[in-house]
């Protein structure tokens, strides 16, 4: 069950990171080389859902395991 929480808690700070990174590169797409994919705010809100959705798994794997 140690496992279980540590993964948790990895999955969490893994969810928290995803946000600030997705909105930063978001910023400074107009800064970058242009290479044509080019990051689109629709990118930008597909990685911050994946990152609450990641944050989220961590919350209830943590939950569980001391449970």
């Amino acid at each position: 069950m140690e496992a279980m929480r540590t993964l948790g808690k990895l999955l969490q700070v893994i969810g928290l990171v995803i946000l600030p990174v997705s909105m930063m590169l978001q910023i400074t797409t107009g800064s970058r080389a242009a290479t044509g994919a080019g990051f689109t705010v629709s990118t930008m809100l597909v990685m911050m859902v994946f990152g609450v959705v990641i944050f989220a798994i961590g919350r209830f794997m943590e939950g569980y395991a001391k449970a």
